[in-house]
């Protein structure tokens, strides 16, 4: 995720509590949606309500970093 800044999450990681937490919780979604999707039966809304979350997180981050950057 995000190639070009991954020098600047490597610094951050860590570092930083507010980017630490979108991160993590980018990444907990992601495997919840692995773990659900492989499951049989697996409740379809759900996981799109998760992979919509998923997706503002991912949004969030890449303005984070877009700030950060400059």
């Amino acid at each position: 995720m995000f190639s070009e800044y991954r020098s600047l999450i490597s610094s951050l990681k860590g570092h930083d509590v507010h980017f630490d937490r979108l991160f993590n919780k980018h990444n907990v979604l992601d495997d919840k949606i692995k773990v659900m999707t492989s499951a049989n039966g697996f409740d379809e809304i759900l996981i799109e309500q998760l992979k919509k979350e998923k997706l503002l997180l991912k949004d969030e981050i890449l303005g984070y970093l877009q700030q950060k950057a400059q």
